[in-house]
């Protein structure tokens, strides 16, 4: 069957049986494809009817389907002409796993981050309105999704657009882990009400409403879709479906199989197993603090596993734990507000995701300077490479906001240090860049992890050289050790300092450089537009220091190769030794 589809007009020539045939090789090729490739699972196997019924039912790309965070896109882009990239190995590569316009007309945009399906629809809806359009608008939005607030933002808009606008709600009762908030109790009556309840939060909003129990009952998705086609107001249209449908060890484990390392498919064990140590160290240490301080709050915007926070830990924690939903922005406003109130806020997430809470920071935290402390995980070029998840552009995004002090660790003995510190004090907010593992620190020049951070913007000296200094910030502070080896193997004894600072300079040792020291030379993980380096450089902007600063021009990468793009840009202690040569 799946040799029969080149795209979804395939699909309207398939009678009931025909379309199952295809379901269950759909699923399969998934499988085999996510066990040596990796990627999203659990997303993908739940909506494959849903996917084959809009398909069946709309005319792709002339209605618009708008998937939101897009990660169970998988089964839409087998349909719509991407099939190879789903059953042949030498083409798993072929495509992104997220929706991506550079690959079909099918796609509408590049989406990872959630809760924008509505919003982005909304905004196809009214330009078709204004153009005299007629074709069908739909949003995807399901797997926690709804919980973000940018949801309800667009949910309200539809609600007054009064034209056609479909909503397709995918509620498998999951988001990446269980779903939290008080939303999702209304929803729970809905499914045990079989859509009757009184307390229907779309229909609160000014939507039509219609409920299918069985959101993998494929004929019946059809009929739904059907009713709805060519609506002339907004309707959202609620499935209930099973995340990881179809694979034992996925329905078993919805918040393991959501995302997941290469397995084997028998056993659904992963084939080289992985654990993030730093994410392990973290909970770990907060468990152990918050035996000590009630006062400690752990918390997270739906991913409790960046911090190490499995199902046992969280219920260890118990209510010292909160998971707000996919809102990042809630978080780091609600951390504000227990601050305040005298608690000792801890939230954690991704450094991509960061990206969602800038005002909040600005403004509810550092505007009112209230303690609340933000672990940035997965910070660095070596984290994930998708265009909409990269991890590398914090140092501009965090560093520049007053108050704000941004720690960068080289070692899990200085992250711990400073974990401790920041929750522990009660004068600044505190972001700390935790550390990705990729330049070890070798113990040539050894970090040493101090008690006390209040001295704020203090450079550590670890090896006092001359002519060149080498100012290697956080998980790069390893590449300017090796940096220095190698120079030494030239014959230059260079100086190599941690700074571990990000968001302010040592200016009376930066002075200190000049009296002995003709280079100096930054190397960030990260972006070096509004980066650390530049702030070195714009110092010694008017005296005769030669700067060089190493990290990664601002620009959107895709699915990039880590040790192509380090080489590229002189990030490996050989390219960065011969460019501080040729500068002496």
């Amino acid at each position: 069957m799946l040799e029969k589809i080149k795209g979804p007009e395939d699909l309207k020539k398939l009678n009931p049986q025909e379309r199952q045939e295809l379901i269950d090789e759909m699923r399969k090729a998934m499988l085999e494809r996510a066990s040596v490739h990796m990627g999203h699972v659990g997303p993908d196997l739940g909506i494959v009817e849903a996917t084959v019924a809009l398909h069946t039912v709309f005319d792709s790309p002339k209605d618009k389907i708008v998937y939101d965070v897009s990660h169970q896109s998988y089964p839409h882009k087998m349909l719509t002409g991407r099939m190879q990239a789903y059953t042949d190995p030498a083409h798993y590569n072929d495509v992104s796993g997220y929706t991506n316009p550079d690959e079909s007309e099918h796609d509408f945009f590049n989406v990872g981050h959630t809760s924008t399906s509505i919003s982005l629809a909304s905004g196809l809806a009214k330009a078709r309105d204004l153009q005299g359009g007629k074709e069908n608008i739909i949003a995807v939005i399901g797997d926690g999704s709804l919980s973000g607030g940018m949801a309800f933002g667009g949910l309200d808009t539809v609600g007054e657009l009064g034209t056609n606008f479909i909503v397709v709600f995918n509620d498998n009762d999951m988001s990446i882990a269980e779903n939290h908030g008080g939303m999702y109790k209304g929803i729970k009556k809905l499914r045990e009400t079989n859509g009757q309840a009184a307390d229907n939060l779309f229909r609160a909003f000014g939507l039509d409403y219609r409920f299918v129990a069985d959101g993998n009952d494929v004929e019946a998705l059809i009929r739904a879709f059907e009713e709805v086609r060519d609506i002339d107001h907004p309707v959202v249209v609620h499935i209930v479906t099973q995340k990881g449908k179809g694979y034992a060890p996925a329905e078993k484990n919805k918040e393991d199989w959501h995302w997941h390392m290469p397995f084997d498919l028998a056993t659904g064990e992963v084939r080289e197993p992985y654990t993030d140590r730093y994410g392990e160290a973290t909970a770990a240490f907060l468990l152990q603090q918050m035996k000590k301080d009630p006062k400690l709050v752990a918390m997270t915007a739906a991913v409790p596993m960046v911090m190490g926070f499995t199902p046992e830990r969280r219920k260890e924690a118990g209510s010292q734990y909160i998971d707000v939903g996919i809102a990042e922005e809630q978080a780091v406003s609600m951390a504000s507000g227990l601050a305040k109130g005298g608690m000792h806020p801890v939230f954690a997430s991704y450094a991509t995701f960061f990206q969602r809470t800038y005002d909040q920071l600005f403004q509810d935290v550092c505007v009112n300077r209230n303690p609340a402390t933000f672990l940035v995980f997965g910070a660095s070029m070596y984290s994930m490479n998708d265009v909409t998840h990269l991890c590398f552009y914090d140092i501009p995004l965090l560093s520049n906001i007053p108050n704000l002090v941004y720690l960068a660790p080289a070692t899990l003995e200085e992250y711990k240090a400073m974990l401790g510190w920041a929750i522990a004090q009660e004068t600044h907010p505190v972001a700390i860049r935790v550390p990705v593992p990729v330049y070890e620190n070798g113990s040539l020049y050894p970090v040493k992890a101090e008690k006390d951070y209040r001295e704020l913007n203090r450079f550590a000296v670890t090896h006092k050289g001359s002519q060149v200094a080498l100012l290697g910030a956080g998980n790069f502070y390893g590449l300017a050790e090796q940096t220095a080896k190698d120079l030494q193997s030239r014959g230059i004894d260079a100086t190599v300092i941690n700074p571990r600072y990000l968001t302010g300079l040592d200016t009376e040792l930066l002075e200190e450089l000049r009296k002995d020291h003709t280079v100096v030379a930054t190397m960030e993980d990260g972006c070096l537009a509004g980066g650390f380096g530049e702030k070195i450089a714009s110092y010694y902007g008017k005296t005769d220091m030669r700067i060089l600063n190493f990290g990664i021009p601002k620009a959107f990468y895709d699915r990039y190769d880590y040790a192509r793009l380090a080489e590229e840009n002189h990030l490996t202690p050989q390219l960065a030794a011969e460019d501080i040569l040729a500068l002496l």
